[in-house]
Protein backbone atom coordinates (compact mmCIF):
# COMPACT_ATOMS: atom_id res chain seq x y z
CA UNK A 1 0.00 0.00 0.00
CA UNK A 2 2.96 2.62 -0.76
CA UNK A 3 1.78 6.37 -1.41
CA UNK A 4 -1.92 4.77 -0.59
CA UNK A 5 -4.18 5.86 2.22
CA UNK A 6 -6.16 3.91 4.17
CA UNK A 7 -10.10 5.19 4.32
CA UNK A 8 -10.35 2.69 7.89
CA UNK A 9 -7.39 1.57 9.59
CA UNK A 10 -6.74 -2.30 9.58
CA UNK A 11 -7.13 -2.55 13.19
CA UNK A 12 -10.57 -1.08 13.06
CA UNK A 13 -11.83 -3.82 10.37
CA UNK A 14 -9.55 -6.87 12.01
CA UNK A 15 -11.69 -5.87 15.54
CA UNK A 16 -15.04 -6.16 13.83
CA UNK A 17 -14.28 -9.50 12.21
CA UNK A 18 -15.97 -12.63 14.52
CA UNK A 19 -16.02 -16.35 13.85
CA UNK A 20 -19.42 -17.14 13.72
CA UNK A 21 -20.69 -20.77 13.02
CA UNK A 22 -16.99 -21.77 11.91
CA UNK A 23 -16.97 -18.51 9.44
CA UNK A 24 -15.35 -15.39 9.61
CA UNK A 25 -17.69 -12.86 9.53
CA UNK A 26 -18.62 -9.05 9.98
CA UNK A 27 -22.13 -8.10 11.59
CA UNK A 28 -24.56 -5.23 9.77
CA UNK A 29 -23.93 -3.16 12.61
CA UNK A 30 -20.67 -2.76 12.03
CA UNK A 31 -20.71 -2.87 8.26
CA UNK A 32 -23.13 -0.26 8.12
CA UNK A 33 -20.64 1.48 10.74
CA UNK A 34 -17.75 1.31 8.15
CA UNK A 35 -19.67 2.45 5.23
CA UNK A 36 -21.45 5.53 7.38
CA UNK A 37 -24.87 4.74 6.47
CA UNK A 38 -27.89 3.47 8.64
CA UNK A 39 -27.94 0.11 9.58
CA UNK A 40 -31.88 -0.23 8.53
CA UNK A 41 -30.77 1.23 4.79
CA UNK A 42 -27.87 -1.72 4.48
CA UNK A 43 -30.50 -4.59 5.39
CA UNK A 44 -32.81 -3.07 3.24
CA UNK A 45 -30.44 -2.76 -0.03
CA UNK A 46 -29.43 -6.32 0.73
CA UNK A 47 -33.22 -7.52 0.71
CA UNK A 48 -33.62 -5.49 -2.56
CA UNK A 49 -31.45 -7.57 -3.78
CA UNK A 50 -31.56 -11.04 -2.06
CA UNK A 51 -30.73 -13.18 -4.24
CA UNK A 52 -27.53 -12.30 -4.17
CA UNK A 53 -26.72 -13.00 -1.08
CA UNK A 54 -26.92 -16.57 -0.71
CA UNK A 55 -27.08 -18.50 3.17
CA UNK A 56 -22.91 -18.61 2.48
CA UNK A 57 -22.40 -15.23 2.05
CA UNK A 58 -25.52 -14.23 4.42
CA UNK A 59 -27.09 -15.34 7.52
CA UNK A 60 -29.06 -13.75 10.50
CA UNK A 61 -27.74 -14.52 14.24
CA UNK A 62 -29.96 -16.57 16.19
CA UNK A 63 -31.23 -15.61 19.80
CA UNK A 64 -28.30 -17.66 21.12
CA UNK A 65 -25.52 -16.31 18.89
CA UNK A 66 -26.58 -13.25 19.75
CA UNK A 67 -26.78 -13.25 23.32
CA UNK A 68 -23.35 -14.97 23.50
CA UNK A 69 -22.49 -12.30 21.46
CA UNK A 70 -23.77 -9.26 23.94
CA UNK A 71 -22.43 -11.19 26.57
CA UNK A 72 -18.89 -10.79 25.26
CA UNK A 73 -18.93 -7.24 25.54
CA UNK A 74 -19.33 -5.04 28.62
CA UNK A 75 -20.58 -1.87 26.73
CA UNK A 76 -22.40 -3.57 23.59
CA UNK A 77 -22.07 -0.73 20.59
CA UNK A 78 -25.26 -2.15 18.86
CA UNK A 79 -28.06 -0.14 21.42
CA UNK A 80 -30.83 -1.12 23.04
CA UNK A 81 -33.85 -3.54 22.15
CA UNK A 82 -33.90 -4.68 18.87
CA UNK A 83 -36.65 -6.15 16.59
CA UNK A 84 -34.46 -8.25 14.28
CA UNK A 85 -31.11 -10.08 15.05
CA UNK A 86 -28.22 -8.67 13.43
CA UNK A 87 -26.90 -10.14 10.10
CA UNK A 88 -23.24 -11.69 9.79
CA UNK A 89 -21.63 -11.08 6.17
CA UNK A 90 -18.98 -13.63 5.09
CA UNK A 91 -16.34 -12.20 3.15
CA UNK A 92 -17.68 -13.55 -0.35
CA UNK A 93 -21.36 -11.76 1.83
CA UNK A 94 -19.33 -8.44 1.89
CA UNK A 95 -17.86 -8.62 -1.57
CA UNK A 96 -20.87 -8.36 -2.80
CA UNK A 97 -22.24 -5.86 -0.72
CA UNK A 98 -20.29 -3.43 -2.77
CA UNK A 99 -22.31 -4.65 -6.12
CA UNK A 100 -25.81 -3.09 -4.02
CA UNK A 101 -24.02 -0.49 -1.88
CA UNK A 102 -22.79 1.03 -4.93
CA UNK A 103 -21.17 4.51 -3.11
CA UNK A 104 -17.47 5.51 -3.69
CA UNK A 105 -17.52 5.21 0.32
CA UNK A 106 -18.57 1.34 -0.15
CA UNK A 107 -15.96 0.28 -3.06
CA UNK A 108 -12.73 1.86 -0.77
CA UNK A 109 -14.32 0.29 2.48
CA UNK A 110 -14.63 -3.20 0.91
CA UNK A 111 -11.52 -2.92 -0.72
CA UNK A 112 -9.56 -2.44 3.12
CA UNK A 113 -12.25 -5.44 4.58
CA UNK A 114 -11.22 -7.54 1.55
CA UNK A 115 -7.53 -6.86 2.69
CA UNK A 116 -7.91 -7.69 6.50
CA UNK A 117 -9.25 -10.76 5.51
CA UNK A 118 -6.48 -11.99 3.20
CA UNK A 119 -3.87 -10.68 6.09
CA UNK A 120 -6.20 -12.61 8.54
CA UNK A 121 -6.19 -15.78 6.26
CA UNK A 122 -1.83 -15.42 5.59
CA UNK A 123 -1.94 -15.28 9.67
CA UNK A 124 -3.58 -18.23 10.43
CA UNK A 125 -2.24 -20.30 7.44
CA UNK A 126 1.96 -19.03 8.99
CA UNK A 127 0.61 -20.42 12.49
CA UNK A 128 -0.84 -23.18 10.97
CA UNK A 129 2.53 -24.00 9.08
CA UNK A 130 4.53 -23.39 12.26
CA UNK A 131 3.05 -25.12 14.30
CA UNK A 132 2.96 -28.49 11.53
CA UNK A 133 6.76 -27.75 11.95
CA UNK A 134 7.13 -27.69 15.58
CA UNK A 135 5.53 -31.53 15.81
CA UNK A 136 7.97 -32.50 12.96
CA UNK A 137 10.94 -31.50 15.44
CA UNK A 138 9.66 -33.00 17.77
CA UNK A 139 9.23 -36.34 16.58
CA UNK A 140 12.83 -36.16 15.04
CA UNK A 141 14.22 -35.67 18.32
CA UNK A 142 14.58 -36.94 21.47
CA UNK A 143 12.61 -36.54 24.64
CA UNK A 144 15.71 -34.39 26.47
CA UNK A 145 13.88 -31.41 23.92
CA UNK A 146 9.95 -31.66 24.97
CA UNK A 147 10.75 -28.58 27.82
CA UNK A 148 12.10 -26.83 24.51
CA UNK A 149 8.77 -27.89 22.79
CA UNK A 150 6.45 -27.11 25.18
CA UNK A 151 8.11 -23.37 26.18
CA UNK A 152 7.18 -22.96 22.46
CA UNK A 153 4.01 -24.45 22.57
CA UNK A 154 3.09 -21.86 25.65
CA UNK A 155 4.26 -19.23 24.14
CA UNK A 156 2.07 -19.54 20.66
CA UNK A 157 -0.66 -19.97 22.69
CA UNK A 158 -3.48 -17.05 22.98
CA UNK A 159 -2.50 -15.30 26.02
CA UNK A 160 -5.01 -13.97 28.57
CA UNK A 161 -4.55 -10.88 30.16
CA UNK A 162 -2.84 -11.49 33.94
CA UNK A 163 -5.34 -10.81 36.57
CA UNK A 164 -3.59 -7.05 38.32
CA UNK A 165 -4.27 -6.60 41.75
CA UNK A 166 -5.25 -3.59 43.08
CA UNK A 167 -4.18 -1.64 46.22
CA UNK A 168 -1.10 -2.74 48.49
CA UNK A 169 -1.03 -5.98 51.16
CA UNK A 170 -0.36 -5.10 54.51
CA UNK A 171 2.23 -7.43 55.42
CA UNK A 172 4.29 -5.24 52.43
CA UNK A 173 3.52 -1.90 54.91
CA UNK A 174 4.35 -3.23 57.65
CA UNK A 175 7.89 -4.27 56.51
CA UNK A 176 8.60 -0.97 54.76
CA UNK A 177 8.11 0.77 57.86
CA UNK A 178 9.99 -1.91 60.26
CA UNK A 179 13.22 -1.73 57.95
CA UNK A 180 12.75 2.35 58.56
CA UNK A 181 13.47 1.45 62.58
Amino acid sequence: MVGQVSVIPAETIEKKIYLLRRQKVLLSPDLAELYQVEPRALIQAVKRNIERFPQDFMFQLTKKEFANLKSQFVISSWGGLRRAYPYAFTEQGVAMLSSVLNSPRAIKVNIEIMRAFVRLRRMLASHAELARKLDALEKKYDSQFKVVFEAIRQLMAPQEAPNKKIGFHLKEKRASYSARG
